[in-house]
């Protein structure tokens, strides 16, 4: 049985589709997505415009809930859960970097750090600010703290939203387009992050348009009309020591 536990995918979709109801119009955004996604992964999600891949990353962070199929997270099927569990399940275990970076612009750059965790249970303040402090400090930006997201460069803002995804110590950071609106030097800068981050231990969910990012992931699962139709997989060396910081700290000042 432990053996059992141990082998089992962090992630596992089994036959997931995902059908949208317009008036007389039927459209299947998924059909019969089966995938396995092991603890300390990186896979980049890529196709075209309109198949599937954003609607894919939002059953696995719970923002929607499949049609068919089932989608088991830890080995237990989350996708039948109630709107508060799959909300409490999301804040304990998912992080989310958008391409729109989605800071709320009347709080500083704590702040809006912090907001995932004063939605649990047992949130405390101190130990809070703590966490907060940590990740700031890890992706190049506690000495923004008190800033407001408006004050800041579209690279340093993308830090923030990479800040605000860690804090709550997730097993899963999903990513979807996080360069997409940046420029080449910046997105860079973010990528390299990401893979500090993978290097460390986190399990990545990337979408991207940008076959060079996707080509540093360990695994890249193309999608077309809503099915995976390929994947391609990578070896990779993952040495101990941190390639990334001194590049973000240079590029993002």
């Amino acid at each position: 049985m432990e053996s059992d536990l141990m082998n089992t995918p962090l992630i596992r979709l089994e036959g997931l589709g995902k059908v949208f109801h317009t008036d007389d119009v039927e459209t299947h955004a998924l059909s019969d997505v089966s995938l396995d996604i092991g603890a300390g992964d990186f896979v980049a999600i890529t196709g075209p415009s309109g198949c599937g891949k954003s609607t894919l990353l939002s059953m696995l962070g719970l923002l929607d809930s499949p049609t068919a199929g089932r989608f088991l997270l830890d080995g237990a099927d989350v996708a039948g859960l109630d709107l508060r569990s799959q909300a409490r399940v999301r804040n304990a275990k998912i992080g989310f970097i958008f391409q729109a970076f989605n800071l709320i612009a009347d709080l500083t750059v704590e702040e809006n750090v912090a907001l995932p965790l004063t939605f649990r249970d047992d949130y405390r303040r101190d130990v809070a600010q703590r966490r907060v402090r940590e990740v700031l400090d890890q992706v190049g930006m506690s000495h923004r703290h008190r800033h407001y997201p408006g004050q800041l460069s579209g690279g340093q803002q993308q830090r923030v939203a990479v800040a605000r995804a860690l804090v709550g110590e997730p097993r899963i950071l999903l990513a979807d387009e996080p360069s997409g609106n940046l420029d080449s030097r910046n997105g860079e800068a973010v990528m390299q992050l990401l893979e500090q981050l993978n290097r460390n231990g986190a399990t990545l969910c990337m979408v991207t348009h940008d076959p060079a990012f996707a080509r540093r992931a360990d695994r890249v699962v193309h999608m077309l009309d809503g099915c995976i139709v390929d994947e391609d997989t990578f070896e990779r060396l993952r040495g101990e020591e941190d390639h990334a910081m001194p590049m973000i700290r240079e590029a993002l000042p």
